[in-house]
């Protein structure tokens, strides 16, 4: 399986509401559009971006991969070898 973000071969794949659950108020959980992530880049997410971030500024693919903290993430993170696990910092 093929991350959206760092486009690794993993194993396991999460799903990343790109628009965060509690922020959107008035779309059922089903429409809310969704990327499939590994969990070190689902981590790294959550670690670096508010909810309120990630709902104004960060709601889309793109919008993560150009993102200099996020690009420079995934620089990094592309090197690692896919089956091991991925520590995540602020």
């Amino acid at each position: 399986m093929i991350c959206e973000l760092c486009e690794r071969d993993v194993q396991r794949l999460t799903v990343h509401h790109l628009i965060p659950k509690q922020k959107a108020k008035n779309k059922k959980a089903d429409t809310i559009p969704t990327a499939n992530i590994c969990s070190g880049c689902h981590r790294q997410i959550h670690s670096l971006f508010t909810n309120t971030q990630l709902s104004q500024e960060l709601n889309s693919l793109e919008k993560l991969k150009n993102e200099p903290q996020m690009e420079k993430f995934l620089s990094w993170v592309r090197k690692q070898n896919p089956s091991r696990h991925v520590r995540v910092y602020k």
